[in-house]
């Protein structure tokens, strides 16, 4: 039986393996546009600290960039609702949709076409939670919901207040509500494979071309709109620069823990998309383009 899903391309990775500039690489040659698929590139004027300004600066269409600001909730689910509409529309004008990210629950949410649980915001819950360290929180979700608790990562502190916002309020698994429905797309998942000892060089180097990109200035005006302990705010290198500019560490310190935090990240990514037999792995653009090509014929 014929497959007549539409189709698309993932590419996908942890921090710093370089999935921006194959996905550009890639669009050019096989008439692609770009949908983000990191977490932290949905917040607008947070562009140096989230890796953003690569494809800011590219010719090929990206979608999915800047579109919430950093003090409002952006859930899983108005990301799936976007993500799709966006898909739907650039296959609508005959180009290929190439998804492009580290979030490995934003992928599956399209790839797996995720039925993701209808729970509103509990505002006064979230901030309780919001003051407990993520440690704590994976504790009491543990207790609460030890399915979820198996599969979750520990130190994402966002993903961990969701969840026990869900059982608290639903008195059921968030785990369980995560059912997947018929898939909408043909998907091919192009995975960056990476050398640690070399992916922890790049970070670094990374992380210092952003703080001469002007990370520090950036963060300054956003400490003067928005409060330090928004998740946003949290995410990686923003939260070092601001105890860095408060006085709690030196710039030296702030760079080295971001830099460790940022590595940290990237094997927590690797541990997800290992679990996933259906990516293909890659070590050149060459095999990108060869794999994409053939899909597409198909």
């Amino acid at each position: 039986m014929l497959n007549d899903k539409p189709k698309i391309i993932v590419i996908l990775g942890p921090t710093a393996s370089g999935k921006s500039s194959l996905a550009i690489k890639l669009a050019e040659k096989i008439h692609g546009e770009i949908v983000n698929a990191d977490s932290r590139q949905v917040y607008k004027k947070m562009d140096i600290g989230t890796g953003k300004t690569d494809s800011l600066g590219s010719k090929i269409p990206h979608h999915l960039l800047d579109v919430v600001w950093p003090d409002k909730p952006f859930s899983l689910a108005q990301y799936q609702r976007l993500a799709i509409l966006a898909i739907d529309d650039i296959l609508r004008r005959k180009k290929v949709p190439i998804i492009c990210g580290g979030t490995g629950l934003y992928i599956r949410a399209i790839v797996d076409n995720l039925n993701i649980p209808k729970v509103k915001p509990n505002t006064v819950l979230r901030q309780k939670l919001e003051k407990q360290i993520a440690a704590r929180l994976f504790f009491q979700l543990k207790k609460l919901d030890p399915k979820t608790a198996k599969i979750i990562d520990r130190h994402n502190k966002r993903r961990l207040i969701r969840a026990l916002e869900v059982v608290l309020t639903k008195q059921t698994s968030f785990a369980e509500l995560q059912k997947t429905k018929k898939p909408r797309y043909e998907v091919l998942q192009i995975g960056i494979k990476t050398d640690r000892q070399i992916l922890r060089q790049r970070i670094e180097k990374r992380f210092k071309q952003m703080i001469k990109g002007g990370l520090i200035e950036e963060t300054k005006k956003l400490l003067k709109k928005y409060p330090v302990n928004l998740p946003s705010m949290s995410g990686i290198g923003y939260l070092e620069i601001s105890r860095y500019l408060a006085g709690e560490t030196s710039l030296d310190e702030a760079i080295q823990k971001a830099v460790v935090r940022t590595y940290q990240y990237s094997k927590r990514q690797m541990t997800w998309f290992k679990k996933d037999e259906r990516i293909k792995w890659i070590d050149s653009p060459r095999e990108a383009i060869k794999y994409s090509a053939s899909f597409l014929k198909k």
